[in-house]
């Protein structure tokens, strides 16, 4: 009697990837010289790793990703558990944390300083978070009264927000049909700028859903930091391809202007877990040097990431604009 063996299943191949050789995002220049290349750090499904280049503006100095899987498969690139669409624990812990810590922290600002410390406003204001991700930010701003919408073109985590959290976000980008001019306080973006194709076209809608002297809050990798600089191809923060657009705190500014905003500054945030990411990464090439290795540790990642902070070169930075009133 002869076995019959069952098919055997092969997982599919990913699928092709469609390139777009684009021009500058700012001023649309295809003068470019290459800056550094870099593979993806998280490789699609049965695929091997891609090697992207990282290329710098002649005319304006815009550092972007080029060429780059084009808007229609640039999905195929985030991991199914890509970690700012997951909601951080410490959102499912809340509620346990101690009365005195809590007070503490909203007395000196200490809890969020890079986002909180940016949003006093008076009365009940409304808020857009553009890539809102897991749904932790929005859940904080609506605890605090705010009028939250969420943004984010992950479908899947926009449901999980609905669903789990209760609140009002939409699947999509900018523009959004059920979004109306001047309809917002204040619109914020972490970490999320540097992740689409038309950065300032994305900004433009947003200084078109402000209300007038409503604030912009812009959080990014800064590309001229001190970590971008020393792990070069390794930088956490480089992100190939999924980050598209390449921010200084010049180049962030400029583009802020032109769509429009008066740009109040330009500050630094310390990240020390992006520094032991770097490092980690750093550390699976042979003979790594010594000190990238000792920044996989906690204690000497924070003091790194502190001394970065003094010397102005952090590898974070938020932008706070406002929407004239004129």
């Amino acid at each position: 009697m002869l076995l019959r063996t069952p098919p055997l299943r092969l997982a599919p191949p990913p699928p092709a990837v469609a390139w777009d050789d684009a021009p500058c995002p700012l001023c649309g220049a295809r003068e470019t010289a290459v800056a550094c290349e870099a593979p993806d750090a998280n490789p699609r499904a049965g695929s091997d790793p891609l090697t992207f280049a990282v290329v710098q503006c002649r005319a304006c100095a815009v550092l972007f990703t080029n060429p780059r899987p084009d808007a229609g498969c640039i999905a195929d690139f985030y991991p199914d558990d890509y970690r700012p669409h997951r909601r951080p624990r410490k959102l499912r812990e809340a509620g346990r944390a101690s009365a005195p810590r809590s007070a503490w922290g909203r007395w000196t600002g200490r809890r969020h300083p890079e986002r909180d410390g940016s949003l006093a406003w008076v009365g009940r204001g409304r808020l857009l978070d553009f890539g809102c991700g897991g749904g932790s930010y929005l859940k904080r701003m609506a605890d605090q009264g705010w009028a939250v919408t969420g943004l984010d073109s992950a479908v899947g985590a926009v449901r999980s927000v609905q669903a789990e959290l209760g609140l009002h976000t939409l699947a999509g980008s900018l523009p959004h049909p059920a979004l109306a001019p001047c309809s917002f306080d204040v619109v914020t973006m972490w970490q999320s700028i540097e992740h689409v194709h038309e950065p300032l076209a994305i900004l433009r809608e947003a200084f078109r859903v402000l209300a007038p002297g409503g604030r912009l809050i812009v959080a990014c990798p800064n590309a001229a930091s001190w970590p971008a600089r020393a792990f070069g191809p390794d930088w956490f923060a480089l992100d190939l391809p999924r980050h598209l657009t390449h921010f200084t705190s010049a180049t962030l500014t400029t583009m802020l202007t032109a769509a429009g905003f008066r740009v109040e500054g330009v500050r630094q945030v310390r990240h020390s877990d992006w520094l032991r990411s770097s490092a980690r990464l750093a550390a699976r090439t042979p003979g790594a040097a010594l000190w990238k290795r000792a920044l996989t540790a906690k204690p000497v990642a924070k003091f790194a990431a502190w001394l970065a902070y003094l010397l102005g070169a952090s590898d974070c930075m938020m932008a706070v604009a406002e929407r004239p009133d004129q």
